[in-house]
């Protein structure tokens, strides 16, 4: 299923989705066909991100813990952690193997700015494919590096090759790996590509800020959103910081692998499924 700016966001009961399998196995079901799920209800505590990964198995950890708090910070080792415009991105293109699934905790909000974008990068890739075979060509035949360095959980110094736009061996979308802020200043390609990929990428950007294919939304306290890393671009608007009201998130990662398998147990345990 792929959706633009008028998608209505699947939503589930936090509370429900712990405790019955049902409403788990309905929550992993719409993540796996939409890519984004609302959950409603959590509890405005850190923590909750924790336990609702216990509903699947585990977190993944990575260079910035097991779970990590998005907020304005003095001195940000990521522009996610200042108060300004988070464009939109995948997480962790750097890494060979970037985090499968997000999820974002509310737990307070900036009274002013602060909302949510959402893009449906297979979508978009597929407009593209459409509109612009050369340019889903290039992005998805042309490797470009992305690095990132820093100390957080632990010091890191890592860097990846990878396609803007993954495709199977049938042809299919499988996986999107943008972050203009990682992406290396070095760009490793021959002179002769060199035009080619930088206008092919402007051509898939121009899709994703189309007005009518970014889904806004803002996040209240209580308010957590699930969504496949590897097919949403996500950002922020900038927002006003204040010492009164302060902008606070709590993220956490899962792989694909962990809640398939959680996926694969609830439908043989709800539906009878071998």
């Amino acid at each position: 299923m792929y959706w633009d700016s008028e998608l209505q966001i699947p939503t589930a009961n936090f509370e429900e989705v712990l405790h019955d399998d049902k409403a788990a196995l309905a929550w992993l079901l719409a993540l796996r066909r939409v890519g984004i799920v609302y959950l409603k209800g959590a509890p405005v505590e850190q923590g909750q991100v924790a336990r609702l990964s216990q509903r699947i198995g585990y977190l993944r950890l990575t260079f910035y813990g097991h779970t990590w708090q998005v907020q304005d910070k003095s001195q940000a080792n990521n522009v996610a952690y200042t108060a300004g415009k988070l464009s939109l991105h995948t997480d962790y293109p750097a890494l060979h193997y970037p985090p499968g699934v997000q999820f974002l905790h509310c737990l307070s909000q900036a009274g002013e700015g602060g909302e949510s974008e959402a893009v449906d990068g297979f979508h978009m890739a597929e407009k593209l494919r459409r509109e612009d075979p050369e340019a889903f060509r290039t992005l998805t035949s042309l490797q470009v590096d992305f690095t990132d360095t820093g100390s957080d959980y632990c010091d890191f110094m890592v860097q990846s090759k990878n396609h803007i736009i993954d495709v199977d061996s049938d042809g299919r979308v499988v996986r999107i790996n943008y972050n203009n802020a990682t992406r290396d200043s070095v760009l490793d390609l021959p002179l002769h590509q060199v035009q080619a990929f930088y206008s092919s990428l402007k051509a898939y950007i121009q899709l994703m800020t189309r007005p009518e294919n970014m889904l806004t939304y803002r996040m209240e306290p209580g308010d957590l959103v699930t969504f496949d890393n590897g097919r949403l671009l996500h950002g922020r608007k900038s927002y006003l910081s204040h010492p009164d009201q302060v902008r606070h998130l709590e993220g956490a990662y899962l792989d694909w692998d962990e809640v398939m398998s959680r996926l694969r147990i609830l439908c043989k345990s709800v539906n009878g499924e071998s």
